[in-house]
């Protein structure tokens, strides 16, 4: 029995010190990746071990090893030593394949696993001992389970998911997608989204509950209004003039029971000239996206907007919505731009992807059919990209992701804004080199259901023109 535990045990280990390097991969991007070789090559002229081996991947198996081995209550030198082993037998693999003429990154089945397997096998069987029989075990497992885990980890992050796929590709984008937007079983999605599960949705609405502030936060945060702005647009044609949109973001409409009947009451007696929605539909990060949806349709059916629906993407959203709102009437825009009509003027919505947690908005990519001489309205998630926007010419920027803060305090001000920028732009009207701003707290709320100095928001945006100075010579 207690050559089966050390067996079980030393799988449990090779396992960890082979998931590490890729998890790494995935969390630091291009951070410490630099080429164990220097991209240096051997006698023969091919590459000595090839980009893929790192010193990050050495540094993570070893650590990963020293790690691994006293979570598992092994000491502390033999799980580095598995770790080195590993990786040498990582490394020489690397060496051999090369020779065959692979490319790095190919999979060879079989030799990928072996000597990675081996080497760390002998390891473990000297120090522990194992005995022939387990150690026989445990080097088959790790192969197995390691031409697994490769297949499954390849397929999901270094291949497109079908064809015409939308975003800029990447592993990490890949990653968030697979846990938030792919995973089907319950105790899955919590284990892969531990902090949005654990952190947001258990111990922050626990801490509002048991302070008994729950109840007061819930009547505030249903206490949408509806804002009116009305900012100059230098350019912006005369048949827009008092162009009238609705701008409403981070409706998380299944997070706040009441708040899709808020909103339908706000809009029942307005018209509009568009709709944009901000992104964020949903309250969670993950899980069934399906009840806010079904909210917004009954939204939607009170909002006259003689232009049509537009909407962009936010870091709670998942490309599988883009179908079900296309099919509700609503034009998602995925880092491209859409025009509105007056005779022959033309106003530009232009949609960025995601700027904050999927990072894919592409502000060049949604402003490349819009002529210079055009004005166009940048829609996006959060504030995250204005800085480009305003760069490539686009007058007024639509936004929200930061809810305000949601906890608001005097003199203070926000407690946290959950973006990557100047807190300047954090709510309410901005301007970035010319380029007006507008940061919206959102209807909605997320991670508590709760407001506290902050008023969710739907934005009623009547576009002025500038009006032109005359000089007294002009008049007659």
């Amino acid at each position: 029995m207690d050559q089966l535990v050390l067996g079980a045990k030393s799988l449990a280990l090779l396992l960890f010190v082979n998931f590490v390097p890729p998890a790494l991969a995935l969390k630091l991007r291009r951070r410490w990746d630099r080429p164990l070789d220097l991209g240096r090559r051997f006698m023969d002229g091919r590459p000595l071990l090839g980009p893929h081996k790192t010193v990050r991947g050495l540094a993570g198996s070893v650590l990963g090893g020293g790690l691994g081995g006293l979570l598992l209550g092994l000491p502390l030198w033999l799980g580095l030593a598995t770790g080195l082993a590993s990786m040498a037998g990582d490394l020489l693999t690397s060496f051999i394949k090369r020779r065959l003429d692979k490319s790095s990154g190919q999979d060879v089945p079989g030799l990928d696993q072996f000597l990675e397997g081996f080497l760390a096998v002998i390891v473990l069987a000297h120090a522990l001992p194992l005995g022939p029989v387990v150690s026989t075990l445990v080097l088959a497992g790790f192969c197995l389970a390691a031409y697994y885990s490769s297949a499954w980890y390849k397929n999901v992050f270094y291949s497109r998911p079908r064809p015409g796929y939308p975003r800029p590709f990447h592993p990490r984008t890949r990653w968030r997608e697979y846990r938030c937007c792919r995973l089907s079983s319950r105790p899955l999605m919590y284990l892969f989204n531990l902090k949005e599960g654990l952190l947001y949705n258990g111990f922050i609405t626990s801490v509002f509950h048991l302070a008994g502030l729950t109840p007061h936060g819930r009547r505030n945060a249903l206490e949408v209004g509806l804002t009116s702005i009305a900012p100059t647009l230098p350019g912006l044609p005369l048949a827009f003039g008092g162009y009238r949109i609705l701008f409403a973001t981070d409706l998380h409409l299944d997070g706040l029971d009441g708040l899709d009947e808020r909103l339908r009451a706000l809009v029942r007696d307005e018209r509009f000239d568009l709709c944009l929605l901000g992104g964020d539909l949903r309250y969670g990060t993950f899980g069934n996206f399906g009840p806010a949806l079904d909210r917004l349709a009954r939204v939607l059916a009170r909002v006259q907007a003689r232009d049509g629906v537009l909407a962009v993407m936010g870091n709670h959203d998942c490309l599988e919505i883009v179908g079900p709102l296309r099919d509700m009437g609503v034009q998602v825009l995925l880092n491209e731009a859409w025009p509105i009509t007056r005779g022959r003027h033309r106003l530009w919505i232009a949609g960025v992807d995601d700027p904050h947690a999927y990072r894919c908005a592409d502000p060049r990519a949604a402003m490349q059919d819009v002529p210079p001489d055009e004005t166009a309205i940048m829609l996006a998630h959060s504030p995250e990209a204005a800085v480009e926007a305003s760069a490539l010419g686009a007058a007024l920027y639509l936004c929200g992701h930061t809810h305000g803060g949601q906890i608001s305090l005097p003199r203070i001000g926000p407690v946290v804004t959950n973006m990557r920028g100047p807190r300047s732009m954090a709510a309410g009207l901005w301007s970035l080199d010319g380029m007006v701003g507008y940061t919206s707290t959102g209807a909605g709320v997320s991670g508590a259901p709760v407001r506290f100095g902050t008023r969710g928001e739907i934005v009623s945006v009547t576009l002025r023109r500038e009006e032109p100075v005359i000089q007294k010579d002009d008049v007659a």
